[in-house]
């Protein structure tokens, strides 16, 4: 075991090697904030030192990056040729307008427009439009909703109905002999 002297001997010289280096950031929590600023709380808003998830670092930035983000969506939709009526441009549009409104309405709460939008934390939505716009690209590309044929389906099954001549657990092979 060490002395106390020894660890306080080796913490010093690992500071003054750490103040050597130009590159270090580091940030001091304190409990008095500056006087245009509200108070740093540990672990929520500009506290949040982590995502919890491995390959995912904390953006401060987040939400802003939300709004462009989802509105560069919007606006790639609006200039292009697919028709209005098509169901993934309207989902799309549902979906980014909804994302920016509780971006906009909660431009300092980022826990607040996590539980709106109810798809993971800023960090994970700004990767879902980045994600999605590379979907769009594809989509667009290969005018996917031209290949879309309308279904027709049952809203409203009659219960009474046995679907046919077909049990749930049979094999539909049938047996060779």
């Amino acid at each position: 075991m060490m002395s106390a002297a020894t660890i306080f001997r080796t913490a010093r010289a690992i500071a003054r090697s750490n103040t050597r280096q130009s590159c270090i950031n580091t940030r001091f929590f304190s409990a008095q904030p500056s006087v245009e600023e509200k108070p740093l709380v540990p672990g929520i808003g500009r506290g949040k030192t982590s995502t919890g998830l491995v390959g995912l670092p904390v953006d401060h930035e987040a939400v802003p990056k939300m709004i462009i983000k989802y509105q560069a969506l919007l606006d790639k939709l609006a200039a292009s040729d697919m028709p209005p009526t098509a169901t993934y441009r309207k989902n799309v549009e549902k979906i980014c307008r909804f994302r920016i409104a509780a971006a906009q309405e909660n431009l300092d709460d980022p826990e607040k427009v996590e539980e709106l939008c109810n798809c993971g934390q800023v960090e994970e939505l700004v990767i879902q439009a980045e994600n999605e716009m590379k979907v769009m690209d594809m989509y667009l590309r290969n005018r996917w909703w031209e290949l879309v044929k309308p279904v027709e389906v049952e809203y409203n099954p009659d219960p009474n109905d046995d679907h046919g001549d077909i049990e749930w657990g049979d094999d539909p092979t049938p047996e060779k002999k």
